[in-house]
């Protein structure tokens, strides 16, 4: 698929007889990949100047598949990316390291490391033991302000909770968790949740979707790997109930 359209700030490498594995990404003031601001670009075909300058996007090149028409597939990593680097296009440094190296990026805000191992060669399309993608997990309480129903095997009860911590302005929404249940789990929460039903949203901001609402007295325990732009938690994992926490208390 073509892309430069998209992303015109791609189309300069000059590197002609290459395939080259990477990642667009948009960095935010701090110089960390930022979703939120890749998303303003992501679905524009030709996008505007004005939108060009404000939301910039760069290409951060990782691996080398081909060059000069011969596939380097087999090659170990090592290998590939030495050849990358003297292709002089712009990639960014690779660092061994074990959990200091994870500890950094977690100071630093970021999601977390893919860690390669240098002897791997590259398959296509398919998940490789030889990549792991380990993430920067936090770990926080968040008060239940309702559920989406479920569909398909969750029909009938929870889909995902409603989220939401304590601030000046009230009960503020920060995402739906939808993961990290078991089928248990989730009727042991439609049972609790079901009495604390109430017509309308305990949020005082806007909720996507729509949702059934409850009284905000339970808190659960969720791990995510940041704050977005937007103020919500980024893939939040259901860690379990907190009866041991005051929602009250549960604040930004």
């Amino acid at each position: 698929m073509e892309y430069t359209r998209r992303y015109p700030e791609i189309s300069g490498f000059g590197v002609k007889n290459a395939i080259i594995d990477g990642e667009v990404v948009a960095l935010d003031a701090r110089g960390r990949p930022s979703f939120e601001r890749l998303q303003r670009r992501m679905h524009l075909t030709d996008p505007e100047p004005v939108l060009l300058e404000l939301f910039p996007v760069t290409y951060m090149p990782f691996d080398l598949l081909y060059l000069d028409g011969t596939p380097l597939f087999e090659l170990p990593y090592r290998n590939r990316r030495a050849l990358l680097d003297e292709l002089d296009v712009g990639a960014p440094p690779y660092f061994p390291g074990d959990s200091d190296l994870l500890a950094a990026t977690h100071e630093q805000g970021l999601e977390g490391v893919v860690a390669k191992h240098l002897d791997s060669p590259y398959r296509p399309g398919t998940r490789s033991p030889w990549w792991i993608k380990v993430k920067n997990l936090t770990t926080r309480e968040v008060v239940i302000g309702g559920w989406k129903p479920g569909k398909g095997r969750r029909a009938g009860g929870v889909g995902s909770l409603v989220m939401g911590v304590h601030t000046d302005e009230g009960l503020t929404y920060v995402g739906h968790v939808g993961t990290g249940f078991t089928d248990a789990v989730l009727d042991d929460l439609y049972r609790r949740l079901r009495p604390l039903e109430i017509p309308s949203s305990p949020f005082h901001n806007q909720v996507p979707w729509r949702n059934r609402w409850v009284r905000p007295d339970l808190v659960g325990e969720v791990a995510y790997t940041m704050w977005t732009d937007e103020q919500r938690l980024r893939h939040p994992v259901w860690r379990g109930l907190r009866p041991d926490q005051n929602p009250l208390e549960v604040t930004r």
